[in-house]
């Protein structure tokens, strides 16, 4: 079977009413866009709470936060979609339930909460590891000072340790990118869910996804290289590496 090659399509008028098809794609993007950078928000503040919180000397304390990360880290992230979306608004009271049904953006909402915690876990075992991977002196030293606990954190133990899992928090930021595709299972239209769309509207499969890949590709590449500058402005001398021709260590 001889496949009709048609890249032209991407200016052709869509039928969803977004203008061409290349508008439907950028529309997804600007989905992705928010859904990703606002999962990252709620993924940084609860992953360097829960992973500061591993570090504690309270082993309570250390245990529960041990178990949210288990929870989220170890279920699936569409099985996690799903039970925001389908499963929640049923447990909660009836009232509260039907509101979250009826609101307008819920699948955008119910993706950002599922993806800022699912990547929440993550993050805090990156936070936890930077934290336990500076050396003792260092903690001792903020006692020697007088430092309280959550003054040892604030100011000595987080804003190293930070700078530290830089390299593996682009990573995780990559991911989270990629996780919002599936968000298109709850109706979220987002660039996947685009493509998707125009594929099943015009039937050019290619083209469809090729758009997407390149889109995914520019969004992806502009992101890791502005993660990229911040690990080389944030670098401690002498401390962690820094490009090939630095090599410091503790």
């Amino acid at each position: 079977m001889n496949y009709n090659w048609n890249w032209g399509i991407f200016w052709q008028e869509s039928p969803d009413g977004a203008g061409t098809y290349l508008d439907s794609l950028l529309l997804g993007l600007k989905w992705t866009v928010a859904t990703s950078l606002s999962g990252w928000v709620i993924a940084l503040v609860l992953g360097v709470a829960i992973g500061t919180l591993r570090t504690v000397p309270n082993k309570w304390i250390a245990r529960l936060s041990n178990g949210y990360v288990e929870l989220f880290r170890n279920i699936p992230l569409l099985v996690q979609m799903f039970l925001w979306y389908f499963v929640m608004p049923e447990l909660v009271p009836n009232s509260l339930g039907d509101a979250i049904k009826s609101m307008p953006n819920s699948s955008f909402i119910t993706a950002t909460l599922c993806l800022g915690t699912f990547t929440s876990a993550r993050v805090a075992v990156q936070i936890s590891a930077g934290i336990n991977a500076l050396p003792r002196g260092q903690r001792l030293a903020a006692t020697a000072l007088g430092l309280t606990l959550p003054q040892t954190y604030r100011y000595v133990l987080l804003p190293m340790a930070g700078r530290i899992v830089i390299p593996s928090l682009t990573n995780e930021f990559a991911a989270i990118i990629k996780n919002s595709s599936v968000a298109l299972t709850i109706g979220l239209v987002e660039l996947t869910a685009a493509a998707n769309s125009m594929r099943e509207f015009s039937f050019q499969i290619f083209e469809a996804y090729t758009g997407a890949l390149i889109i995914y590709l520019l969004f992806s590449g502009l992101a890791l290289a502005a993660a990229s500058w911040l690990e080389r402005a944030t670098a401690v001398p002498g401390f962690i590496a820094s490009g090939s021709a630095n090599t410091g260590g503790h």
